[in-house]
């Protein structure tokens, strides 16, 4: 038996609940999952996994070992492609989709740096705030912020956490003030991002504290980047994320506000086909946008060093 090659096998399967949907993911029979995973129990002498006609689950061995299974699986996963992809040219086309605002923000400027050492590569860039489907638009890698699709086809990383904001230009709130609550937004101008997964609903929270507001929208728009100008001048009180707002918080010309209360986080998340392992190209961009972002990304790093 391959120790490894049945680890593999049994976490797919924990994660699929389905022999068979681990045997399609893997592309081996039904047969060869049931014969690694029984051989895997042999070895271990121990039972982990419950069999039924209609579904699979973990017993207690079975939890407890999945995780440090997965983990060994992945660290091995990882020593292999760095061995393999070790000195290999990037070359070929390669083909990114993020949203328009983070996208031509952040994600331009690091794909065109990442592609410097690579004149061969030749990526291409889709901005789009639509939650297109990456496998049905052939796309590379796509960059989500919040929004991540519950599909099994799609393997997602975490990149990095995308930190909500409320936010006013300084003339805004002189003729208006400040709310101190989540409850004074109904007296406001509130500019609503169109996308926002709760709707005209924010949700608040403060320690054990949440609260719900429907707020009525003064000016809704699909793009982060329409509602940033239009607050800028003076419009209201804009729902934005720190990645978007950072510069504008520092140079004064937006004032974050109830900044004790905080907005639910999202991530910004890579997302590529589960189907197979991502290309070296795919993995190489991958890890470059790790080393950009973590563990603070730059835009909250400044943020924090400035005291906000």
């Amino acid at each position: 038996m391959d120790q490894l090659r049945a680890m593999e096998i049994f976490v797919e399967v924990a994660r699929q609940r389905s022999f068979s949907g681990a045997a399609r993911r893997l592309g081996i029979t039904r047969a060869m999952v049931s014969k690694n995973v029984l051989a895997l129990e042999e070895k271990l002498k121990a039972r982990l996994l419950h069999r039924s006609t209609r579904d699979v689950s973990l017993t207690d061995v079975g939890q407890a070992y999945l995780e440090p299974c997965a983990l060994a699986v992945a660290q091995a996963q990882e020593a292999a492609r760095v061995v393999t992809h070790a000195g290999i040219e990037l070359a070929g086309p390669l083909r990114i989709q993020a949203p328009s605002s983070f996208g031509s923000e952040w994600l331009a400027d690091a794909v065109a740096r990442f592609s410097l050492p690579h004149p061969q590569l030749t990526p291409s860039l889709h901005v789009d705030d639509a939650l297109l489907d990456p496998i049905e638009h052939g796309f590379d890698l796509t960059i989500r912020v919040g929004g991540i699709p519950d599909s099994r086809a799609l393997a997602i990383r975490p990149l990095a956490p995308c930190v909500g904001v409320l936010c006013a230009a300084p003339a805004y709130l002189a003729r208006w003030g400040k709310p101190s609550s989540p409850e004074d937004l109904h007296r406001h101008q509130c500019l609503h991002f169109s996308h926002l997964t709760g709707g005209i609903a924010w949700h608040f929270k403060r320690g054990d504290d949440e609260t719900t507001v429907r707020v009525t929208p003064a000016f809704t728009a699909n793009n982060g980047l329409v509602l940033q100008h239009a607050a800028l001048r003076g419009l209201g009180i804009v729902y934005t994320t720190t990645f978007l707002a950072w510069r504008d918080i520092l140079e004064g010309r937006l004032v974050p506000v109830l900044g004790e209360w905080s907005l639910p986080l999202n991530h910004l998340s890579a997302l590529y086909p589960a189907s197979r392992q991502p290309s070296p190209k795919v993995r190489a961009l991958i890890d470059f946008l790790l080393v950009e972002y973590q563990p603070v990304p730059p835009w909250d790093k400044a943020l924090s060093e400035a005291g906000f």
